[in-house]
Parts: C-alpha cells; structure tokens; sequence
C-alpha cells in the first residue's frame, strides 16, 4: 500500500471576502494516522477538502509525496475519499462498487478482480461480493465503501466523519476495524470527526481546530495531560474538564483553574463541599453532578461501587498536581 507525506504552508480559504481558514502549517509524515478534530464550523471538513481537491485553496502550498497538488484536480492527487454517506450505487454489487473506478480507468479487468478481491479480503468481504447495498448492515457498507478507496491504492486516504451515521455500538466495532485497518495498511490516512472519543482512540496525532486556526497539535495523551489552551483542555476528555474561576483561581494565581472529573476524590473535610444533583451510574463507574458551596457545579468521576444518592452531601479532594492554571488570554501557564 502506497503511503505519502503531506505538507500545509500557510493554507488560507477565503469565501466572499470572508476568510474562514487562517494560515494553516501542518506536517503529517507517511504512515500516519492523523484526525482532525472540533467542534462544528471550525474548518475541519472545509481543510480536508481542501487536500482533496473539492475545495479551491485561497492561497498558500500543499505538497503530497512531494509533489505540489494546489493547482491539480481530485484525480490527480494521488488520494482516495471516503464520505459520511456511503455514496454506493443502489443497484451495482459490492464487486462492481468497489471495481467501478478502476473500470473507468480502464484498468485490466483481471488487475480489478485481483484488488477487489484483495481488498475484500481485508475488509472482511470476500461473502458479500455478489450482494446489493441494500442487502448489507450500515457497517458493511461502510466498508465497501473504504474498499472502493483501497482498490485505488491512493497515496493518502482522507476520511470525513464515516462514522457518524452508524449507531453507538457499531461506532464502536468500526473504529476498532479502522484502527486494525491502518495497522495492517500502514497507509497515510487523514480523518476529520467532531468526536473526540474517536479523536482519541484512533489518532497517532490529533489536529485540534478552532474557528479556521490550529489550537495544537499532539498525540492523544499529550492534549489529554498537557493541553495548551482553556479550548483544548475543554474539548480533550469526556465529561469535560471542570472550569473555576473566582476567588479560588485567584488564589492559585490564575484566571482559571481546571481539574479533570476523574482526580476529584470523596474525602471527608476536604476542601470541595456541595449537593449531589444527578447521578449516572454506569456499572463500572459514576458520573456525579455536585452543585458546590461557591465553586458552581462540578462534575466528578468516582469507583461504581460508591454508595451515592442524589441531594446528599458530598465533600471532595484533589492533588495540587491535577489543577491545571490558565491564564485571561485561556493559555495553560
């Protein structure tokens, strides 16, 4: 499998005089699992159209393997897309799904029988070849539809959001198949999701974008433990970073003082009181929701075994080491 670096100078998209991508530079070397993440309207699927072609550059270089891509068409790029809609034809096979952009090549017919049947190989397809799309699961399709991207053997796969139509739990077993996927392919892949859960577990580096600009960039656990800003700490992790600000800020000479939900701890007289206001109870683990004497309200990550009730009382404790100080302009200090 083919795989590329690509390489962003100073890439800008303007719309009507409205500039919405802010001079972006990024490295993504060969072989890298690389995903875009923010929340909606920060530039992410606009960029990687952008690499793709399906969105003209305003200005700026863009280099796949080298070889300068700004002013070529989508064909020429050496990539190969794979969208939210699975975009199969109703009423082709899955064999003639994933040849049609090789016949259109005029690619060998005995060359596609070898790459499709390849490619269902690895997707775990070689059953399905003869069916419709409409004879298939959500994830099945999914697949054909990164095994019509495969056959093409493209020096870059760019994924936007393929995951988002499925269900949780197929969510789930998918990323895991694109992670084995990757692994197994050793190709260039670039990923665009709002998730950050996908973000996390898929990533060999995340690209955390806000408002057109790049927030930072890093593998996974690096944004986790080590966020450079009140956005990132905010976006990375799940529940969501708690956010003080007041007196006790103050105090520690910041504007704000971050603590991630799962380094609160119930410790009696300790330093946090309040009220429990929701719980929920995942089995394993505890989501508590605590409105606090002065502190607003916080969220805590505690052991499923605890014995709470909602409207208790409840004191916490923390480590020095687990607060996180951010500065008025919302940089980690």
């Amino acid at each position: 499998m083919s795989q590329s670096d690509v390489r962003l100078r100073n890439i800008q998209k303007v719309y009507n005089k409205v500039s919405v991508i802010h001079g972006i530079d990024l490295d993504i070397e060969p072989g890298e699992f690389v995903v875009f993440v923010g929340p909606s309207g920060c530039g992410k699927t606009t960029l990687l159209r952008m690499i793709a072609g399906l969105e003209e550059i305003s200005s700026g270089s863009l280099t796949i393997g080298g070889q300068a891509v700004k002013d070529l068409p989508p064909s020429e790029r050496g990539v190969a897309m794979v969208f939210q809609s699975y975009a199969l034809y109703p009423h082709k096979t899955v064999f003639d799904n994933m040849a049609f952009a090789l016949k259109i090549a005029k690619v060998p017919k005995p060359e596609i029988e070898r790459r499709v049947k390849e490619a269902a190989e690895i997707l775990q397809l070689g059953d399905y070849l003869e069916r419709l799309p409409k004879a298939l699961s959500g994830g099945q399709r999914q697949r054909v539809a990164i095994g019509r991207a495969i056959v093409r053997d493209p020096k870059v796969f760019l994924f936007d959001e393929p995951l988002s139509n499925l269900d949780a739990a197929l969510r789930t077993k998918m990323r895991v198949e694109l992670a084995t996927l990757h692994r197994r392919l050793g190709a260039t892949m670039i990923y665009v999701t709002h998730d950050q859960v996908e973000a996390m577990t898929l990533a060999d580096k995340i690209v955390v974008l806000n408002k057109g600009r790049i927030e930072q960039v890093g593998r996974p656990l690096e944004l986790y433990n080590t966020p450079a800003s009140l956005f990132v700490a905010g976006f990375i992790g799940s529940p969501q970073m708690n956010f003080i600000t007041g007196d006790f800020a103050a105090q520690r000479g910041a504007t704000t003082v971050g603590v991630r939900p799962e380094h609160l701890k119930p410790l009696a007289g300790g330093p946090i009181k309040g009220v429990l206001k929701h719980l929920e109870q995942l089995g394993n683990e505890t989501f508590a929701y605590i409105d606090t004497q002065g502190l607003g309200e916080i969220t805590a990550r505690m052991d499923g075994t605890l014995s709470l009730e909602p409207g208790g009382a409840i004191e916490l404790g923390y480590a020095a080491e687990n607060l996180f100080r951010f500065d008025a302009a919302g940089l980690r200090m």
